[in-house]
């Protein structure tokens, strides 16, 4: 079985294959540089191919296609999710949908120390970040409930939340490294900023798809978890 992942929450766009019979995957990524704006529509697709072509395979060699539904920015994750839908049915290929934030805190997994949790952030602007936090040996499994449900937040509650958990946190993603100071100080350990684990994997949108529930192309949905900033501005104005 072949899994295509892929996900343009962030800004960057990451794409995999994960080959589950011999446990292979191909995953290419863009990563803009700072200040530039994410290029998601121009490099989305020919990264699939890419992945594609180097495996040997066409569409036909696929048997599930995954996406990350966010949170995250409102156009790249519809660009994401309209994308896999496209693929989807054009193709008819099953879809499923997976949540960034379990991705990314599933891409940490490995790191945990002793009792850790792992604790995904993403930076959400407006000076909120998105935030959730999973048992490590729970995170890849279906229906489990996360210990600190994904939410938008301050930095200034994430910071108390994590203190008054009662857990010890590994905290990655880019929220993490924009509020470094604050999260250290609530008592989570942040990895180094050029650690790749502050990064989305299309690879464990693949993994995590495995154990999510597939059902039409149309099931699939963004989960935003606030208002898009558009709809926010408006309500400022009003």
């Amino acid at each position: 079985m072949r899994v295509l992942g892929l996900d343009t929450a962030t800004r960057a766009t990451t794409v995999a294959l994960l080959d589950t019979d011999g446990g292979a995957v191909l995953e290419h990524r863009d990563d803009p540089p700072a200040g530039e704006r994410p290029r998601h529509t121009t490099r989305l697709l020919p990264l699939a191919a890419q992945a594609l072509a180097e495996a040997g395979i066409d569409w036909s060699g696929i048997s599930l296609i995954a996406v990350g539904t966010g949170p995250g920015t409102f156009t790249g994750i519809r660009i994401g999710i309209a994308t896999a839908r496209a693929l989807a049915c054009a193709r008819e290929i099953p879809l499923a949908g997976v949540s960034t934030l379990r991705a990314l805190a599933a891409g940490a997994v490995g790191a945990v120390e002793g009792e850790e949790r792992a604790l995904a952030v993403l930076d959400a602007r407006r000076r909120e970040v998105f935030a959730g936090g999973w048992d490590p040996r729970a995170v890849d499994k279906a229906g489990v409930e996360p210990l600190l449900t994904p939410r938008a937040l301050s930095p200034a509650a994430l910071a108390e939340a994590i203190t008054g958990s009662g857990e010890r946190w590994l905290a990655v993603g880019d929220g993490v490294l924009a509020y470094r100071a604050q999260i250290e100080a609530a008592g989570a350990r942040v990895p180094a900023e050029e650690s790749p684990l502050h990064r989305v994997s299309a690879a464990e949108i693949c993994r995590l798809a495995l154990t999510t529930p597939v059902g039409s192309a149309d099931d699939v949905r963004p989960d935003y978890l606030r208002e898009p900033d558009a709809e926010l501005r408006r309500a400022e104005v009003r």
